[in-house]
């Protein structure tokens, strides 16, 4: 029987009357109707298990209000949030960035100031997040990666929904990959993503799978799912900045201007319907305020049946794809755990 949680949480002072029309609870109430659901009211303090930074910025209040921008101007605000973002992490992981086309697919290039010569043989390959609609990740998810590991990251831009439904990204990144695999061997290339670039790992591994090419020395499937058949439960009661902000109904069913006629459950969609057995070693992460906290564990718990090598990271109180805030020591670690993932994986020493 289907559960939904309805929730009222305060995060501090400020949060608590934070665009509401009257005062909200100060009790904790749980209660379970007929049909199953459960209707809950959680007083939540700012926790203390994490630092300081993200104690801050979980205690940001956030307007309980639907996002209705048109497509175009929501592509146009995560260009200049991902453009302010990158200003940020340049000045934490200096690299030189370059836009490029691999087999007719849109890169960026991220390189590191200085490649030692045991790296110059390797590359990371990423997939972005933003919704599989808009750009959220080429320059945040690449920078601290390609200083940390002064490996180069190709950064995929491919096709995004609407206009482009699946399979176009998944097929423009198998393009990307295929043709770096005439200047690399595969044991040199890694391919990682955050958010819908985590998906779209999963998918466009299982894709090399299917098409009998070499896999990569790795992956890494960093806040993701490999089920678009069916909403996780962390869906249910975290929004994109975890208990704050608007929390929409869950639709029905997760992205379906991605997934356009496409059978939700085909194995390249939903890769924990796929055979994973051979799929190489897999680092995900995530975190307990995390939309996506349950399509992470339960595709890690896949990879562990197919008897993958699959570690599983999850940071404390943190929202959803938090490493994109660059200052947050929180996010420091995770970008080091990644990055440290990456080099045992394609045989690289520390830098």
């Amino acid at each position: 029987m289907k559960s939904r949680i309805v929730a009222t949480v305060l995060l501090s002072p400020a949060a608590s009357i934070f665009g509401q029309a009257s005062p909200p609870p100060e009790t904790d109430t749980s209660f379970i109707d007929a049909a199953g659901r459960a209707h809950v009211t959680r007083v939540v303090p700012v926790p203390t298990t994490v630092s300081p930074e993200a104690q801050e910025a979980l205690a940001h209040p956030f307007p309980d209000v639907a996002d209705t921008d048109t497509l175009a101007v929501a592509r146009a605000k995560v260009d200049a949030w991902q453009s302010g973002a990158a200003t940020k992490a340049l000045s934490l992981y200096p690299v030189n960035i370059s836009q490029s086309m691999i087999a007719g697919i849109p890169v960026r290039v991220v390189t590191p100031l200085a490649i030692p010569a045991g790296n110059a043989h390797r590359v990371l390959m990423n997939v972005h997040g933003g919704g599989f609609k808009v750009d959220s990740g080429s320059f945040t998810e690449s920078i601290p990666i390609a200083n940390l590991t002064q490996t180069e990251v190709v950064s995929v831009l491919y096709r995004m929904a609407p206009e482009h439904p699946f399979p176009a990204a998944v097929d423009d990144a198998v393009a990307v990959y295929t043709e770096l695999l005439k200047t690399h061997e595969a044991r040199d290339i890694a391919i990682y993503g955050t958010s819908a670039g985590a998906i779209l790992t999963g998918e466009v591994a299982v894709r090399l799978k299917q098409l009998g090419l070499p896999l990569p020395a790795a992956l890494g499937i960093f806040s993701g799912s490999g089920d678009m058949s069916r909403l996780g439960d962390s869906q249910s009661f975290f929004s994109l900045h975890g208990l704050a902000g608007h929390l929409a109904t869950p639709l029905p069913l997760s992205d379906p201007e991605y997934v356009g006629s496409t059978d939700r459950r085909n194995p390249v969609l939903s890769p924990i319907y796929a055979d994973l057995k051979g799929m190489p070693p897999t680092l995900f992460v995530a975190s307990t305020r995390d939309l996506l906290l349950s399509g992470t564990v339960n595709l890690h718990r896949a990879f562990l049946r197919a008897g993958v090598d699959a570690r599983l990271v999850v940071f404390d109180a943190l929202p959803h794809t938090f490493w994109g805030n660059p200052n947050l020591p929180e996010s420091k670690e995770a970008h080091q755990i990644m990055a440290n993932f990456f080099m045992e994986k394609m045989g690289a020493g520390p830098p």
